[in-house]
């Protein structure tokens, strides 16, 4: 919604005998539907700001009302997990699950593995016709910073294990773990988002003290999300296969070698915004595009095998994700404005 942008400064206004008042901008109140009479809530910050909003509306649905899903049945694998996933990333705490034909054992166990792969959620009740799942987490202990640097050791965990891959030349056994983990820490990110955008005051806590960087914390946990599925997929076509003993590597080490590198640099400085070390994160992102995209060209040659080369895409990929991420680093880094002058090397 395009608001129109009133002026900043409000003058306050004696209201009674010992009170006192100030207008609300009349595009704001009209986009939340005010009326003369209604109830504000206020959540006052410790420098002294408000944050305001429209109190709920008596007998609307609340936050802790069950979502409910009712169906003839739920048949193609894979509808109900992304339902379930879906509910609980748009911030939902009850979802309660209600079918005319009995689930199948199937259906049920794709239901717990659902429940298994969520932070926080358990399945409370279980029937044939009805089964509910309830998330026990509280939104405000987990902070993005903290699940975003949860993130950064999950990904340079799986950059690590393609290059174990590559020396050991035998299978992974925590392959698995690591990606199940960065579904569970990325599907918690998107729920905290969510949360964020319907509760200032939350969003305070939990690490955006102005509710308009969610929009870029947004951009962040997608390109998280990409980077984590283009690294899981590296390593899985890795592990697909052992290297063989006498096949050229040396490439896709280095490029391996050279993102997990630029994704520390890139990730310290997005967390601490800094113009020097943001512009270093950005060269150094920079650099490996353009190995990764030399060792694409090199390792997809005819012949090579398939493992190597869609290992060597996937990689290719990824550096233009952690380009962008420095890129969103840098932004932040002026935006705050804390360096009046910085010194580059030649």
């Amino acid at each position: 919604m395009a608001w129109a942008t009133p002026s900043r400064e409000r003058r306050v206004l004696k209201a009674g005998h010992s009170s006192i008042a100030v207008t609300l901008p009349k595009p704001w109140a009209a986009a939340m539907n005010l009326r003369p009479g209604d109830l504000i809530v206020f959540d006052q910050n410790d420098d002294g700001t408000l944050y305001l909003k429209p109190a709920p509306v008596p007998g609307t649905v609340t936050a802790g009302a069950p979502f409910q899903v009712q169906a003839h049945a739920f048949e193609s694998p894979g509808v109900l997990e992304r339902l379930i996933e879906g509910a609980y990333r748009v911030g939902h705490d009850a979802i309660e699950i209600r079918t005319e034909v009995p689930l199948t054992a199937e259906r049920v166990e794709e239901l717990h593995a659902t429940a298994r792969s969520l932070i926080g959620v358990s399945i409370v009740a279980q029937e044939p016709n009805r089964i509910l799942l309830q998330n026990f987490i509280d939104p405000s202990k987990y902070g993005l910073p903290q699940l975003v640097q949860r993130m950064k050791m999950i990904l340079v965990a799986l950059l690590e294990e393609s290059q174990e891959l590559l020396d050991r030349r035998s299978r992974s056994r925590r392959l698995t773990n690591l990606t199940e983990e960065a579904d569970k820490v990325l599907a918690l990110l998107v729920r905290q988002l969510f949360l964020a955008s319907r509760d200032w005051s939350l969003a305070r806590r939990i690490g955006s003290p102005d509710p308009r960087q969610l929009l870029e914390w947004r951009v962040v946990v997608h390109a998280l999300e990409e980077l984590a599925g283009l690294l899981g997929e590296c390593a899985t076509e890795l592990n697909r296969e052992p290297v063989r003993r006498a096949e050229p590597t040396g490439e896709l080490k280095e490029v391996l070698e050279e993102l997990k590198t630029g994704l520390k640099l890139v990730m310290e400085t997005l967390m601490r915004p800094s113009v020097e070390g943001a512009c270093d994160g950005y060269a150094e992102s920079q650099r490996v595009v353009a190995s990764a995209h030399v060792a694409t060209r090199h390792l997809r040659r005819p012949g090579q095998r398939a493992a190597v080369g869609w290992a060597s895409s996937s990689l290719d990929r990824a550096a233009g994700c952690l380009a962008l991420l420095s890129e969103i680093a840098l932004d932040r880094s002026v935006a705050q404005g804390t360096e009046p002058a910085i010194t580059l090397a030649p």
